[in-house]
């Protein structure tokens, strides 16, 4: 085993070479990551001490070799794999497909090897193999600390969980929140799945699993997200983008509490805790049909609403900025007490900004801030109020776009009605504004203003619209 020393800490690369003699060029293309690569040819899986991360780089060569067994794989297969193998760089996607598009070919350069790996442990971070610096959860807000309260009240409840709230709020430290505090399914795996990024025809691989040879590609049988969440907690963000043919697929699941992998006919007992998120309403998609009932109130037995950062108001505001700002400088600083004071005319700043995106929003423009404070040495006005304007012109430039976009919505509804009262009517002007409650001048100006034409018949998009 090679020690190196920033990828992540605790992570391991596991490398089975064969035949590719791959393992030196790995170990000091690695070296200056926080990883340990370890030289798995030999070992029995038995002998596998993942920790609470890990990746394997497998040389193909290796697929039959004695000590690599299929069927053990898949006890342990919490692992992601990068494949290593001698094929032309223009690879064939009908031979390796998108679940299998960690591969490397046997010329890989350094570049190419930390790419990769870099991306699966950001993975790895996403559905919780790798234990994440967070924010501080910072509630001094009486709204704020209600929703711990109700956080904590139900969080060793089995039951599952629908947290609503706008984008940035944190629903899933919420969500983590509840899995950490649970005395059974705490001590499993978290596993996070953003349902608004699976790709389409992907959904059944990637949550159910596949089995080995169930596709071209397909070398090794495959945990889904039901499997990976067993026994613990998973969690669906941006539940209310899920179509419905797939939502069909979960309610199944939850209701059955079994999965069939791609290519098998074997039935997999899974026990897991959801915890769902949405910035959506999911009732008025209900009530529109693009989202189930059925699955609606199996998920919703608990509901938590996470609020607004307007909400929280100034005392949260100026709490996480200071906050945020604190974290970051204590990454440099050994000496905490080198940490410089925010000044009050930059709280009075947080304070009184509108942030739309939130959290998510205050954090970035914290760290910009704090950039400007790195470069400069100090908290210079000029450049910190540039940044606040930049971002009271972005916001008004996005509020414009969307209510432009409502008033042109609203605008062809008009139009629309319009046209069919004046067909139904053979378009006889005095009967359809009699029809409209609106003088026949009236009428008049609004088909100028809309350019309608006589015979014209309204469009259906812009009707649905």
């Amino acid at each position: 085993m090679i020690k190196n020393k920033p990828i992540a800490e605790d992570i391991d690369i596991y490398v089975w070479e064969g035949k590719s003699d791959i393992f030196d060029r790995v170990a000091r293309c690695l070296v200056s990551a926080e990883v340990d690569v370890i030289r798995a040819d030999g070992m029995e899986l038995s002998e596998l001490s993942p920790s609470s991360a890990s990746i394997a780089i497998i040389s193909v060569t290796v697929m039959d070799s004695f000590g690599f067994n299929t069927q053990e794989w898949q006890k342990t297969h919490g692992m992601p794999v990068i494949w290593v193998a001698e094929a032309p760089r223009a690879y064939d996607s009908r031979i390796y497909p998108p679940e299998y598009s960690h591969i490397l070919m046997l010329d890989f350069t350094c570049a190419e090897l930390r790419r990769q790996v870099f991306a699966l442990a950001g993975e790895l971070r996403r559905h919780g193999g790798i234990e994440q610096e967070r924010d501080p959860l910072i509630a001094e807000s009486d709204v704020m600390r209600t929703l711990l309260k109700e956080t904590k009240a139900f969080a060793d409840c089995d039951s599952n969980v629908l947290i609503a709230g706008e984008t940035g709020v944190g629903k899933e430290r919420i969500a983590r929140l509840l899995h950490e505090h649970h005395s059974r399914y705490g001590k499993g795996p978290f596993v996070a799945v953003n349902c608004g990024a699976i790709p389409d025809g992907l959904f059944e691989s990637h949550f159910f699993g596949h089995a080995k040879g169930a596709f071209t590609g397909a070398m090794l049988a495959h945990k889904g997200y039901f499997e990976q969440a067993d026994g613990g907690t998973l969690f669906l963000d941006e539940i209310g983008d899920l179509p419905l043919y797939q939502q069909v697929k979960l309610l199944r699941v939850l209701e059955q509490s079994k999965v069939t992998r791609l290519g098998s006919a074997t039935e997999v007992c899974v026990n897991f805790r959801l915890v769902a998120a949405t910035n959506r309403n999911l009732r008025e998609l209900v009530r529109q049909e693009m989202f189930r009932s059925d699955l609606y109130y199996r998920m919703a037995v608990i509901e938590l609403r996470v609020p607004s950062l307007e909400e929280r108001g100034e005392v949260d505001k100026i709490a996480i900025f200071k906050g945020i700002i604190s974290q970051v400088f204590s990454h440099e600083l050994r000496d905490q007490n080198a940490i410089p004071e925010v000044p009050d005319w930059l709280l009075r700043l947080v304070a009184t900004t509108h942030f739309l995106g939130n959290v998510r929003e205050l954090r970035n423009i914290a760290e910009r801030v704090t950039i400007i404070y790195r470069q400069l040495g100090d908290w210079d006005r000029g450049a910190i109020d540039r940044v606040f304007a930049a971002l009271r012109e972005f916001q008004d430039d996005t509020a414009d776009i969307e209510i432009g976009s409502a008033r042109r919505k609203w605008d062809m509804a008009d139009r629309n009605r319009i046209i069919e009262a004046l067909d139904a009517h053979n378009w006889r002007r005095q009967d359809t504004a009699n029809y409209l409650k609106m003088s026949r001048k009236v009428l008049w100006e609004k088909m100028r203003k809309f350019q309608i034409i006589d015979g014209e018949t309204a469009s259906k998009e812009d009707m649905d619209a």
